[in-house]
């Protein structure tokens, strides 16, 4: 079953320093999530990961309402 707005409304805007969005791998890219804890969760197993891609910041959404951010990924 594909990810759907309607079905896994939480996603992360993936961000460079500028906060223009980054092309990440497919791994990582449009990655959707059913609960706001989720989303969380992935982001932090997987923070380093985004930015050895070149990820800076991340802001969490649900559909298209910005729930916070941009929270940086640097150490």
């Amino acid at each position: 079953m594909t990810a759907t707005p309607s079905s896994d409304p939480w996603w992360w805007r993936l961000e460079d320093a500028d906060g223009a969005e980054v092309e990440v791998s497919a791994e990582y890219a449009g990655q959707r999530f059913p609960s706001q804890g989720d989303a969380e969760s992935w982001v932090g197993e997987f923070w380093r990961d985004l930015a050895d891609q070149g990820v800076a910041a991340v802001t969490l959404l649900e559909v298209d309402r910005q729930v916070y951010g941009p929270m940086s990924l640097e150490t």
